[in-house]
């Protein structure tokens, strides 16, 4: 049971580093806007 388990958690592990290292994740897509003052660039 407990070889089982260790089996288990070990696959999830792999499967998940698996999945990130290959998933194409799509960068945000948001606009910000930041107000600079007047005062930074006399």
């Amino acid at each position: 049971m407990i070889k089982f388990l260790i089996l288990v958690i070990l696959a999830v592990l792999v499967g998940g580093t698996i999945f990130l290292a290959t998933w194409d994740m799509p960068p945000p897509s948001a606009t910000t806007e930041k107000v600079i003052p007047n005062d930074r660039f006399k």
